[in-house]
């Protein structure tokens, strides 16, 4: 059976769930997961909803920045890999077409942009804007 490509709410409820599943039972990302979250999971996952519908959906439900709450974060490229590994995974299990190489895609370049600032301001003497 040919899988479908990402096109709703439900979709993207899916996809989130389930990579956040993996994330948490993950042993690299886990434990930063969720000590940094907590019990604040059912908000963090509405916020990913929110964020992916908009990305992918362009349904425009999420406000804010992305990148602050990430910004001193002690990770390094290996978070990153295993992040991304786990987001293509779940996509690839779940969807194909236009939107979920477009989720992928993004996710990539979300990853890089994110290594990129964390360091620079890992390295300098610099605070990201809040």
């Amino acid at each position: 059976m040919a899988l479908a490509d990402i096109h709703k709410l439900e979709d993207i409820q899916l996809l989130v769930n389930t990579f956040y599943s993996r994330v948490r039972e993950n042993e690299l990302l886990g434990p930063l997961f969720n000590e940094r979250i907590g019990d604040r999971w059912p908000e963090h996952l509405e916020k990913m909803y929110r964020f992916w519908q908009t990305i992918l959906l362009e349904v425009h439900t999420y406000t804010g920045s992305p990148f602050p709450p990430h910004a001193k974060l002690p990770v390094s490229q290996l978070h990153f890999d295993t992040w991304l590994n786990l987001w293509h995974q779940t996509v690839d299990q779940f969807f194909a077409g236009e939107k979920a190489t477009d989720a992928k895609w993004r996710g990539d370049r979300m990853a890089e942009m994110f290594m990129y600032k964390i360091e620079y301001y890992r390295n300098n003497d610099a605070k990201p804007l809040m």
